[in-house]
């Protein structure tokens, strides 16, 4: 049997934070979500073993949520070298990438069935990833983009730009069409976020998140 296409597609993303597993449980029931793409290129977490791969695999199963890891495609911090300049993974050049690129399709195909959520670690969607890479991205998909926040409250993507132009847009671009500055102020907040390998890993090609 075919599974039935969803006529409004909906794309929510999701930060884990410190959040205990009910907790994180009721707030993807709160909102419909029937698929969690996780998207850390670990998905491991040292202070909250909760969200470790496997545990929230099995976690997410007994509520009837799918679990998808989608770390190689679109995690933040890549084994490709060719993503980074100099010590510091650039966004730009990871939204280039035809593993990124294979990873959007996949989101926009399982939208059409599935309510997703987007999952990494960060409460604010502002300082994560997912919203400044991969939502960035998404935008003029037709997807409808939702975030939930760390109280379980919904902040729609042109609310979290607008919060976006006053936590990074530039200054005295006042004149400047808003979504000129909209797009500044993604590049100033993943120049802020992006992952920069220390010392120790810069010479390792397997860095991942």
């Amino acid at each position: 049997m075919n599974t039935p296409k969803i006529e409004h597609p909906v794309l929510f993303t999701i930060g884990h934070s410190d959040h205990e597993m009910a907790v994180f449980q009721s707030l993807l029931a709160r909102h419909g979500v029937t698929a969690v793409a996780d998207v850390r290129s670990q998905p491991y977490s040292r202070f909250h073993g909760q969200f470790n791969r496997e545990l929230l695999a099995e976690a997410l199963r007994k509520v009837g949520v799918q679990y998808v890891f989608m770390g190689n495609e679109l995690g933040a911090r890549r084994v490709e070298r060719e993503s980074y300049r100099g010590r510091q993974a650039r966004y730009d050049l990871i939204a280039k990438l035809p593993a990124f690129q294979e990873g959007l399709t996949r989101l926009r195909k399982g939208s059409l069935t599935h309510r997703i959520a987007l999952m990494c670690a960060e409460k604010d969607p502002l300082t994560c990833h997912r919203t400044i890479l991969i939502c960035r991205h998404l935008r003029a998909s037709g997807l409808e983009i939702i975030h939930i926040l760390e109280d379980g409250t919904a902040e729609t993507h042109a609310e979290a730009e607008s919060r976006l132009l006053e936590l990074a847009a530039p200054p005295g671009a006042l004149f400047c069409p808003r979504e000129q500055l909209i797009e500044q102020a993604y590049d100033a907040q993943a120049e802020e976020i992006a992952f920069t390998e220390s010392d120790e890993s810069a010479g390792n090609k397997e860095v991942i998140r």
